[in-house]
């Protein structure tokens, strides 16, 4: 390389001389002056630098050309990151797998966001910092808030309202007309101050009801999420979910973000919400693992990988195209609307056959001034008196519009309400408009939940039956292999999770109420290790709970021997019926006859007519081959199980509700208790709430079960709910 480098600057040296001492030598001497010199060799150096680029060109090595760009590389706009924001988005929004696959399916996107999937994304400030620079924060845009002019503006496109200005108007220019300024704007202006008053109120109470309203949307929009950072699972609110949090879902809840499916069993999710269709989608991590915000869990659990949040996610960007203003009218001002209609077209047809009568009369001759003299003499008449004339007659089809109008009608309403609103927030109520008010006056009946509305829902077991016998509660009188299978119940086939900090800290139970204090129960007095059952266990399918099944199983795989064992858990009369034998305080498994079907009924009816919720645990060692059935299936052995014990579960009433109950039936409102727990739980709490009479029995219809409700004709259904509005039961 040395050698062709020396060669090619030699060649180049020798032309540029020889061009050189040819173009100097062309011309006689002293032909050149000084300008001219310059002109010449700067002619020279171009045509020489020709020379030297044609043979450099034309030589047989190579020299390395001299690239016109370099490329660098742009660090991406997320900095710390290896992936971008509109990436995460288009993967879940177009449902890219192919995509997905290529940056390394979930687990590669984990280790792009810097997250776990047991632990989450680490619990400090500067990381989460860091995801909000990076992917923005969950929140939504939401239109400015509406002015005093906005509702001012509202309050005048009242239909009652709009006559009243017309006739106001018209008043006041006909009265200053005939009677001058003095004495004619008294009927007029009257009516004018009415409608000063009435938007004046309406506006204002409006306005502060809709400022008092926005904040409380702070409030109720502020829901809790279920998510695992720094380790362990604990809430959050839901506008501080940051782009590789772990979010937990279970049935029941609303997808808050985008995200990637990452672990989790059965889940079923609606999406009629975003897609018009009403078929359930089934969600996994091999052929469908996108998670769409704004739909819903109808069955199974799971945990997601949050990729977009706020304005990037699907939900986001839809509502921000959504006009969420609604000009609905309330039933009054859609009746007080029709009496003003029907008000102003006869006050008109009244108006408009007095104006053609006075006008015929007038001009025929027929009517006569204070002497007695006729008013109208035709050609006679000067074209003043007949102007006044018309002006006076028309005036009194004017009065006769205008006392037809009510125009305190509007004003009476609205402070009605206003004074209905202050004594409705006085109870602490929030009213939005003063319109709701007439339809919360309207109301006649009430439905309730009972769990959380009720009562308190802070659920503790309180009772445990092992057997035909009530334990005292300690696992210490119980037989170890029935308090193994229960441990083994209670930590696999549940949504909830138990997390302690270190030895010396206490326990943190997570998952729904009914979840939290079973496990508070199975770890306190049980002394049962979650994280040690899991670690020697494999799940290999989940039934998860629903309302409707009020039952769920897991099929679990013993890592020791490879048996395969089916858990359920559930309402105890559900259980019940799926069980064949049972275990008694000493672990001796003992057939289940119909004798002692019914004993275990009435232990669970004795339980529930004491306001307890009753749950069950059943277990069976199935054969290796039932994994295969159940995978092809998808369904758990139901039939010949074991029952293990049964739970009574305590959650008090709510402190000042039979007195809230009382109160309503003193005013005429019924109160109807619906909820999907025991039926004689149900009547249970219902009687110490104050809604069912200690008459009330089954027999009088006052307590129906769903099923049988759903299996009444249109007519015993019809006759069903006129007793239910009116409270007619005997």
């Amino acid at each position: 390389m040395t050698a062709v480098n020396t060669k090619t600057t030699a060649i180049l040296n020798k032309a540029d001389s020889m061009c050189t001492e040819h173009l100097l030598d062309a011309r006689p001497a002293g032909f050149l002056n000084k300008y001219n010199k310059k002109w010449h060799l700067a002619f020279v150096t171009i045509y020489c630098s020709r020379t030297l680029f044609s043979l450099v060109r034309n030589h047989n090595s190579k020299v390395s050309p001299i690239p016109d760009h370099v490329c660098l590389p742009i660090p991406p706009e997320n900095g710390c990151f290896k992936i971008d924001e509109t990436t995460l988005t288009d993967i879940v929004k177009e449902k890219k797998l192919g995509k997905l696959h290529i940056i390394g399916g979930v687990n590669g996107l984990v280790s792009s966001l810097q997250t776990s999937r047991n632990g989450g994304i680490k619990d400090g400030a500067e990381d989460i910092a860091r995801r909000h620079e990076a992917f923005g924060s969950n929140t939504y845009k939401k239109p400015p808030s509406k002015s005093m002019f906005h509702f001012v503006v509202e309050a005048f496109k009242d239909l009652m309202i709009l006559i009243l200005l017309g006739c106001a108007a018209l008043s006041l220019g006909f009265g200053i007309k005939e009677h001058g300024l003095k004495d004619g704007w008294h009927d007029g202006g009257s009516i004018f101050v009415a409608i000063f008053l009435v938007i004046s109120v309406s506006a204002i109470s409006n306005y502060r009801q809709n400022r008092q309203f926005d904040k409380l949307s702070k409030v109720s929009n502020n829901i809790q999420i279920d998510v695992i950072r720094g380790g362990r699972r604990q809430q959050i609110s839901i506008f501080d979910i940051v782009v590789g949090d772990i979010v937990c879902l279970k049935i029941g809840d609303q997808v808050p973000v985008d995200g990637l499916f990452l672990d989790g069993h059965s889940l079923q999710i609606d999406e009629s919400s975003m897609t018009g269709e009403s078929d359930h989608v089934e969600v996994n991590s091999k052929k469908n693992p996108f998670l769409i915000s704004g739909t819903k869990v109808v069955d199974g659990y799971a945990q997601m990988l949050v990729t977009a949040v706020g304005m990037n996610t699907t939900w986001g960007q839809m509502m921000s195209h959504v006009n969420g203003d609604k000009n609905e009218q309330t039933p009054l001002q859609v009746r007080l609307n029709k009496l003003t209609s029907a008000i102003g077209k006869v006050g008109l047809a009244v108006a408009f056959l007095v104006l053609v009568v006075l006008l015929v009369r007038y001009f025929t001759g027929n009517t006569t001034d204070e002497n007695g003299n006729t008013e109208f003499n035709g050609s006679s008449t000067k074209a003043d008196d007949i102007i006044n004339a018309v002006v006076g007659i028309v005036a009194s089809a004017v009065t006769i519009v205008v006392v037809a109008i009510p125009e305190g009608l509007p004003l009476a309403v609205t402070l009605t309400l206003a004074y209905s609103m202050k004594k409705m927030m006085a109870d602490q109520a929030m009213v939005r408009k003063l319109s709701a008010c007439e339809t919360m006056g309207s109301a006649t009946t009430i439905c309730t939940d009972k769990t959380g509305t009720l009562t308190l829902n802070q659920m503790k077991v309180t009772k445990f039956w092992q057997g035909k016998e009530a334990m005292d509660g300690a696992s210490s009188s119980i037989s170890p292999f029935v308090v193994n299978l229960v441990h083994q119940g209670v930590a696999l086939n549940t949504t909830g999770s138990v997390y302690r900090g270190s030895s010396g800290s206490e326990f943190e139970f997570s998952g729904s109420p009914t979840e939290k204090a079973i496990l508070s129960w199975a770890v306190l007095d049980m002394k049962m290790d979650q994280e040690e059952i899991k670690r020697n266990f494999t799940i290999l399918f989940v039934e998860a709970f629903n309302s409707q099944k009020k039952r769920s199983g897991v099929l679990i795989k013993k890592k020791e021997d490879n048996t395969v064992h089916v858990h359920w858990k559930g309402a105890a009369e559900m259980i019940l019926v799926m069980c064949s034998s049972y275990y008694d305080a000493s672990g001796v498994m003992k057939d289940l006859n119909g004798e002692e079907r019914m004993e275990f009924k009435k232990i669970i009816q004795g339980m529930a007519a004491s306001s307890l919720r009753c749950i069950a645990f059943a277990h069976k060692q199935v054969a290796e081959t039932e994994e295969e059935n159940v995978k092809e299936k998808k369904k758990l052995k139901e039939e010949n199980l074991t029952l293990l014990g049964l739970v009574g579960i305590k959650d008090p009433c709510r402190p000042g509700v039979k007195k809230a109950v009382e109160d309503c039936q003193y005013a005429g409102v019924n109160i109807k208790m619906i909820t999907g727990d025991n039926v004689f739980t149900a009547r249970a709490i219902a009687t110490e709430c104050g809604i069912l009479r200690p008459g009330h029995d089954m027999d009088s219809g006052a307590v129906v079960e769903g099923e049988e409700f759903r299996n009444y004709t249109p007519e015993e259904s019809s006759q069903f709910m006129e007793k239910l509005s009116r409270g007619s039961f005997p």
